[in-house]
């Protein structure tokens, strides 16, 4: 089972009690629905993608990996729950341990908490966190919980991730909604070639005996190039920041 490790402001790693206990089982259910999705798949470098422009540029005061409730109000966030896990994996396979997940998107009024984002500020839901992230653990796994992400003027569903390692960001790239009607406008979405656009294409399946609807997706993340770590945890074999390879 996956353990939450929550990073930020709290440092939160095992021993949480209330709505920590709650993610806790919330993963292991989410890992259950993973858990033989990509044990025979083809491994495909997952494809960059564009940061966008709405990274927070204020982080929210929690940046733990559960978005839909902040510290420890009462009201949660609307919007479809879903459980959200992967691995980070090299080229190889093999995982990777201590990746720097982030994620980020818009609210279920298609809102993001970047405050440059002004398209319909004035219905921002305030109790979504809008950020997360998550370090992964000896088997490359991450998890949030979050909700399922809705359009955004000229955009299919998606949700941002970034993937960090040694301080240095290694990947950027977004994963979507398989089958949204959307997903054949999406001018970002269709850059990506035939075969390497199937990686970023989540399915979001009801989640077997929730009583609220609640939803799971699987999304592994393949680095292009079979990572090594030396003795004092840095990592080689990466090749160039994300950003670099971009050319930008």
């Amino acid at each position: 089972m996956i353990r939450p490790q929550f990073i930020g402001p709290r440092s939160f790693v095992h021993g949480i009690v209330g709505r920590r206990e709650m993610l806790k089982g919330g993963i292991a259910l989410a890992a259950t629905a993973m858990s033989t999705s990509t044990v025979f798949a083809e491994l495909i470098e997952t494809p960059p993608q564009t940061e966008g422009p709405f990274y927070p540029n204020k982080m929210p005061l929690d940046t733990d990996n559960d978005l839909l409730v902040i510290n420890d109000a009462i009201t949660p966030a609307v919007g479809e729950i879903t459980h959200l896990s992967g691995r980070v994996l090299d080229a190889k396979g093999n995982p990777v341990r201590n990746a720097f997940v982030e994620i980020w998107q818009v609210d279920n009024n298609a809102v993001y908490i970047n405050t440059n984002d002004t398209t319909n500020r004035v219905n921002q839901d305030k109790n979504f966190q809008g950020y997360g992230r998550f370090l992964t653990d000896s088997k490359g796994q991450y998890y949030f919980r979050t909700i399922k992400p809705v359009p955004y003027p000229g955009r299919t569903p998606h949700i941002h991730f970034g993937v960090s390692k040694s301080g240095h960001r290694i990947l950027t790239t977004q994963l979507y909604v398989k089958g949204h009607p959307a997903n054949e406008r999406d001018g970002i979405l269709r850059r990506i070639d035939p075969k390497s656009r199937q990686t970023v294409l989540g399915d979001f399946k009801p989640l077997v005996d929730s009583t609220i609807g609640e939803l799971a997706v699987n999304f592994d993340i393949v680095l292009g190039v079979t990572a090594q770590e030396d003795e004092q945890g840095r990592m080689h074999g990466i090749g160039k920041p994300e950003w670099q390879r971009r050319g930008r």
